[in-house]
């Protein structure tokens, strides 16, 4: 490794850690020449993920296009830079396990299911984009199709798993409903 100060070639490694999500290792070194420490990150290097873009032409995968276009989504809202790079890194290990090419309308709907989850703002400003919306009619109904979904309450705890909740019948929210009316 060179150092980024004085250019020499030696350095020590004086700490390494893990990342929290376990994807690559922080390593601090200290240039052995003039003492300046600095840090490294190692990562495995992943396969060559190539994108289909509607035209039909290919183009290597470019994790930051989707930072970058999650962040456009997301601009001047109170979404944190953590929520965002997990998301990202969530899709990112989905496009890995899904092939080696994958289209990019494959990469919005992903994009679009992780941003209807966290903001529903950045979820519109992302599918107008996504899905070319023309006009003002394409917003209405897709602000109509989020009305239409049900929301999770953020302070209430899900009693049962979503799986769980399908085969046994009725949703948490209506066993929540009627357990408070036993209680009244």
């Amino acid at each position: 490794m060179r150092c980024p100060k004085c250019g020499f070639r030696d350095d020590k490694v004086i700490d390494s850690r893990q990342s929290r999500d376990s994807s690559s290792i922080r390593r601090r070194r200290v240039c052995l020449q003039c003492a300046y420490r600095f840090t490294t990150y190692e990562q495995i290097e992943r396969s060559d993920l190539r994108v289909v873009k509607r035209d039909r032409t290919h183009e290597p995968f470019d994790r930051r296009k989707l930072v970058n276009s999650l962040a456009k989504a997301c601009e001047k809202r109170s979404i944190s830079l953590v929520t965002l790079e997990t998301a990202v890194d969530e899709i990112v290990h989905e496009l890995e396990t899904s092939g080696r090419e994958v289209p990019s309308a494959m990469i919005g709907t992903k994009v679009l299911e992780k941003l209807r989850v966290i903001d529903e703002v950045a979820y519109l400003r992302y599918a107008s984009v996504h899905r070319r919306f023309e006009d003002a009619d394409q917003f209405v109904d897709a602000i109509q199709a989020l009305g239409r979904r049900i929301k999770p309450n953020a302070l209430q705890r899900e009693l049962f798993e979503a799986e769980m909740a399908q085969q046994s019948g009725p949703s948490p929210a209506a066993a929540g409903a009627r357990a408070s009316e036993t209680k009244i």
